[in-house]
């Protein structure tokens, strides 16, 4: 039977979007994301600390997906969240919940801009959306690791989703995006130009530091901390998270970062050994 004109190949830049599933119990779920992300033409699953390891070769993983195995046999099984973000430049948390410290709940549908906006700007981004556990949803240590929170608009007594249908209303919104950016384009423009455009890289523009980068600068500056007095780790309070969310709104360019740690080193060179309270 024919397709009608409304479906269409992904976007080449779908290749650099990957959607992480953490502490993931439910074989079945794992087999419903991938057949969400398959048919919006996304194929990178991430599985950052399943409760099994082998939960894309499960029979209930296999039957769920409905033919997309190819998206669970290529799927990433990884020991935790920070492993599965290494590479990425932006990570997007999805969740109901508000953050003490956290960025601001957006929509979807603004997420998906920022997202294909972060891709445009340079071919070395990835871009990371990260779905919590069927029962408990994202940590706080795990959403801290993103620069954005995306919450699905929902009833205020009952917002709750089940993890395959969150993960198939973003991957709609973003196959839609990538629609409207197509059909918003001049005729004979290539359809992926916005994204992938390698005049991005001719331009000189600034890439964004990875989450690998941010975090080991996230460290760096604690210990110069420390090493100065001004944060006691037996009393840390609220320093760290509160430096974390002033960097994430600032989206730290590599270079920058560079600068940074430059500055905590010459910090812990100057103050010697560690000073105490």
């Amino acid at each position: 039977m024919a397709r009608t004109s409304l479906h269409r190949p992904a976007p080449a830049w779908f290749d650099r979007v990957e959607f992480v599933l953490c502490g993931t119990s439910h074989p079945g779920n794992v087999g419903a994301a991938a057949r969400a992300l398959r048919a919006m033409g996304l194929r990178r699953l991430v599985l950052a600390g399943p409760r099994d390891p082998a939960l894309c070769s499960h029979p209930e993983a296999i039957a769920r997906a409905s033919r997309a195995d190819d998206v669970l046999a290529a799927a990433r099984v990884v020991p935790d969240l920070a492993a599965a973000l290494a590479g990425t430049t932006l990570a997007i948390a999805v969740s109901a919940d508000a953050r003490e410290f956290g960025p601001p709940a957006q929509p979807p549908e603004e997420c998906v801009r920022r997202a294909r906006d972060e891709l445009a700007g340079d071919p070395a981004h990835r871009v990371a959306f990260v779905f919590g556990a069927e029962r408990t949803g994202l940590s706080i240590e795990e959403a801290a690791l993103c620069q954005a929170l995306c919450s699905i608009p929902g009833e205020a007594d009952y917002a709750s989703l089940n993890l395959a249908q969150a993960v198939q209303v973003v991957a709609y919104c973003l196959r839609a995006d990538a629609r409207q950016v197509r059909d918003d384009a001049p005729p004979g423009a290539r359809h992926d130009a916005r994204p992938d455009a390698s005049s991005h890289a001719a331009t000189g523009a600034a890439r964004f530091a990875t989450h690998a980068e941010v975090e080991a600068l996230y460290a760096h500056l604690e210990r110069a901390l420390v090493q100065v007095g001004f944060l006691d780790p037996r009393h840390p309070k609220k320093l760290m998270p509160r430096l974390r969310r002033l960097f994430a709104r600032s989206r730290l360019e590599a270079e920058e970062v560079a600068i940074l740690r430059g500055v905590c080193a010459q910090i812990e060179r100057r103050a010697g050994p560690a000073q105490t309270a």
